[in-house]
């Protein structure tokens, strides 16, 4: 067969990722001059021009439609049956099955990755010379499209042997169908892969896989991939630096976040005004004002004039924290350079004074804001309606709304924050009047509605009210979401009866029916009910389904599993379960450290609790009366008498309570033991408190 050239065979896969073929060119030419080099029999074609076409041309083109016949036909074999002797014998009836052109339009239509494998393998035994470059990037392209890594390793190994590269559209494809599936953890991997067999990925791959993880909030495998960008030769430029230092700052993460700020300016970059903006806000929010501040005068040092986001951002972080004379001396400075209010700031100053309960200056800034020219917005009467709702003012929030009349129509919002208030207040009749009026004006109620009256109800122990506003729900109007049935099944569960935990199961059956998915909080709420219930048992059931449906245990769950584990003496089973918990990373809080140490010394494995309670108070931990207790019965129930009285010394000297029953197992330890001293102490203190109790019952 005739090897087409370059140009032909881009033009062929130019009409393959089109679909069609293009009219061939023509050259035309209605006259000509004496010069020309067309004889008048080429030219005159029965009293017509005569159109004018290569012939080498017309072979190439037909050579084209030919090889696109038989890609498709060859994909009709492929898509229609197993694989086997048939189908291979159906492969070899086509002549140009050794095309690269064509195993890369076969490539490009196949939508089985196995099917793909099987063809890629059969060509290259059938050549005897291996695959192209062009066709393995082709597979890896049918990978991306169906998702499925299940190759990737040993494709990319072959070609790394073979001195093949990946192009970086290919590369970007990869990385980038996973992030559209919000599979972060397979993107991630094909990058790893790649670099693992020497390739280089491309910049775009990099830089959309560290924007998927932003949005995650997954700064760690971020500073990897930010790296190992610079490891290669990428150069990092202020937008990324940005990316990373505001997901750093709003995790709290501090110190990586100032890190990456000084590694930014050793590379010479220059802050730009977005960055400044975002370490304004994302260090302000967690409770680094100072340092917002610090920014604030850096960017001015630095030549950069703050905007009204800068303005905004900083005024929102000090009202927040309570230091309002500042944020009041901010918006000042912003305002009187202004000839047109900024609503935003307005908004926020508002809100601040409203937080703070000074509604007086709030209506203040409400007037001025009219006096300067502009109405203020349905958001700014929100703001003073939602701190008056914090307050519990709702005489003053209704009056509010009449005025509010006159410069903006309330909207669904104003109508959620009123009835939020009402169902606060316990006035469940008013918020459902509420709700009519807020219909009357043309207003559907939404699902926050339903969901603030749902989980009021449930928090005020209304349950059969809220489970008649869920069970009245047209879901052609208003569809439940996953907070509904969260607030149902906390409030069916925390009841604590097993008729009501029934309930919430099949609240919880009926969310996954319609396809959403339970989250952390509402298998915990189960949890908590099933513990409360004591259906210990159950509740390790549900902790298993809870695995099974791919939702992570967090902290709140395991404390809750290892609290009810030890309610019934399983202290071994509560500990295989704190054991788990730290192997997921996860830290204890205080509650889940006093429920684990004493369960361990009730149970008489005290060396394992007395382990617990040195790490617990050298990570900050402060033991509770319960903890100092149960450690000192369990050390002197372990004849460690001495290790016993250094604790009971600790707990006096932190001011907590030694129980009447402690001291005894105490002192007889300390007998048994011969420390005379110490048990001569305890046996003072002990007669103290029976001293204490006396004068209580005395009349």
């Amino acid at each position: 067969m005739k090897i087409l050239s370059r140009l032909q065979v881009r033009k062929f896969q130019f009409f393959l990722k089109c679909d069609q073929i293009e009219p061939l060119s023509k050259r035309f030419s209605s006259s000509f001059s004496n010069g020309s080099s067309f004889s008048s029999s080429e030219t005159d074609w029965n009293g017509k021009v005569k159109p004018f076409m290569d012939d080498g041309y017309q072979d190439n083109a037909a050579k084209i439609d030919g090889m696109r016949k038989t890609v498709y036909d060859v994909c009709g074999v492929l898509e229609n049956g197993s694989w086997g002797p048939a189908v291979e014998d159906a492969l070899n009836s086509f002549d140009e099955m050794s095309q690269p052109e064509v195993i890369v339009g076969v490539m490009k239509r196949l939508k089985d990755v196995n099917v793909a494998f099987q063809y890629f393998r059969w060509v290259e035994g059938r050549t005897e010379q291996g695959n192209c470059a062009e066709v393995y990037n082709a597979f890896l392209m049918v990978m991306a499209r169906t998702r499925n890594l299940e190759y990737l390793e040993q494709i990319l190994e072959e070609m790394s042997v073979a001195g093949f590269g990946i192009t970086n559209h290919v590369c970007v494809e990869l990385v980038t169908s996973f992030v559209r599936s919000h599979k972060l953890k397979e993107a991630f991997g094909v990058i790893e892969t790649m670099r693992k067999f020497k390739f280089r990925p491309a910049f775009s791959a990099y830089t959309t896989l560290i924007g998927a993880l932003a949005e995650a909030n997954k700064p760690d495998p971020m500073l990897t991939l930010f790296h190992q960008m610079q490891e290669i030769g990428y150069e990092a430029n202020v937008h990324l630096f940005t990316t990373l230092v505001r997901v750093f700052a709003r995790e709290g993460r501090i110190d990586a976040a100032i890190s990456l700020l000084d590694e930014m300016k050793s590379n010479s970059f220059t802050a730009d005004l977005v960055l400044y903006n975002v370490c304004i806000d994302c260090f302000g929010k967690v409770g680094k004002v100072d340092m917002a501040w610090k920014f604030f005068h850096e960017m001015k040092a630095q030549g950069l004039i703050p905007d009204d986001v800068t303005y905004t951002t900083l005024i929102g972080v000090l009202c927040k924290v309570g230091r309002l004379d500042e944020a009041i001396e901010l918006f000042e400075e912003l305002d009187q350079n202004r000839s047109v209010p900024c609503v935003y700031a307005y908004n926020t100053m508002i809100m601040g004074y409203g937080s703070a309960g000074k509604f007086d200056e709030a209506y203040s800034l409400l007037e001025r804001q009219k006096r300067k020219g502009c109405i203020p917005s349905v958001i700014a009467y929100n703001c003073i309606l939602t701190c008056l709702g914090r307050k519990g003012k709702i005489d003053e929030a209704f009056k509010i709304l009449e005025e509010m009349r006159q410069d903006a129509a309330p909207n669904l919002t104003t109508y959620n924050i009123l009835i939020d208030m009402l169902c606060k207040a316990g006035d469940l009749q008013a918020a459902l009047k509420f709700q009519d009026t807020m219909k009357e004006a043309g207003l559907v109620p939404n699902i926050m509605t339903v969901n603030i009256m749902i989980d009021r109800l449930c928090k005020a122990q209304k349950l059969d009210e809220a489970y008649s506003i869920f069970s009245g729900l047209d879901h052609k109007v208003c569809t439940p979401d996953s907070r509904t049935f969260c607030s149902l099944i906390d409030g069916l569960g925390r009841r604590g009866r097993v008729g009501r935990i029934d309930e919430a199961y099949l609240i919880l059956e009926e969310l996954m029916q319609k396809g959403l998915t339970p989250n952390t909080y509402t298998w915990n709420c189960l949890l908590d009910a099933l513990v409360k219930a004591e259906e210990i048992d159950e509740a390790q059931v549900c902790f298993q389904n809870m695995k099974n449906q791919k939702c992570s245990p967090n902290g709140m769950t395991y404390s809750i599993m290892i609290n009810g584990l030890c309610m019934i003496r399983k202290f071994n089973k509560a500990f295989v379960f704190w054991q788990e918990m730290q192997k997921n990373g996860l830290k204890p809080n205080t509650y889940t450290y006093t429920t684990m140490i004493v369960g361990l010394a009730r149970a008489g494995n005290v060396m394992e609790a007395r382990g617990l309670f040195d790490r617990f108070k050298a990570s900050g931990g402060i033991p509770d009366s319960a903890c100092y207790n149960a450690m000192i019965e369990g050390l002197s129930s372990a004849n460690k008498a001495m290790d016993a009285y250094t604790v009971f010394e600790e707990t006096r000297l932190r001011g907590c309570r030694v129980n009447s029953k402690t001291c005894v197992v105490l002192l007889d330890a300390l007998h048994k033991a011969d420390c005379l001293e110490q048990a001569a102490i305890v046996g003072a203190v002990l007669r103290e408190m029976a001293k204490s109790q006396h004068a209580t019952r005395l009349p």
